[in-house]
């Protein structure tokens, strides 16, 4: 009988590992590996701002993250640096959002979504989110970004998913965010 107990308790802990995996995040960047390799920095300048910053990669103790630092103006038209990723593949159906473990300055940052569907520069989805200076999570649903313009799709679709930016926008500020994980959910 013992036995038969133990054998059940086994098989259900095996069953609820399985369904917190398949439940889980889909882990898009950890920046353990050549981060630099996939992600790019951009600055408002393409386009005659006169914003500028930097992305660096960073250790700390045992975990890495990209920092990403710069002075945001809204000067000539400007108003926005990035960094940005393009992703090997979208994330499958059924996935809700996207999962960012970040720290900042206080401010106001905002997760830049491209689709197939982007094709002009100034296309994107855009939801905002807080970056205190702690490392915080951060979850952000695909209802809460809006389409940048009246052509594109009210909610992206995960599948149609191409790339995912971390963008300072809008305002004259200093902008120091880092991120530590990116994912899906």
């Amino acid at each position: 009988m013992r036995v038969l107990k133990r054998l059940a308790t086994m098989a259900m802990l095996a069953l609820w590992g399985v369904s917190q995996a398949l439940a889980g995040d889909m882990m898009i960047e950890d920046f353990k590996v050549q981060p630099e390799t996939r992600w790019k920095f951009f600055a408002d300048t393409v386009m005659g701002g006169v914003s500028s910053g930097q992305i660096r990669f960073v250790t700390e103790g045992d975990r890495k993250h990209a920092q990403m630092t710069g002075l945001v103006s809204i000067e000539n038209n400007g108003g926005f640096i990035q960094m940005r990723m393009a992703l090997p593949s979208p994330p499958p159906e059924g996935t809700f959002g996207v999962r960012l473990v970040i720290r900042g300055n206080d401010q106001r940052y905002f997760v830049h979504l491209r689709t197939r569907g982007t094709i002009l520069p100034w296309q994107y989805y855009q939801a905002g989110f807080e970056a205190t200076n702690t490392w915080t999570e951060v979850r952000l649903p695909f209802t809460d970004f809006k389409a940048s313009g009246a052509l594109l799709r009210k909610v992206p679709r995960a599948d149609s998913l191409t790339s995912i930016g971390i963008v300072a926008f809008g305002r004259n500020h200093d902008a120091d965010i880092s991120v530590r994980e990116v994912a899906f959910y």
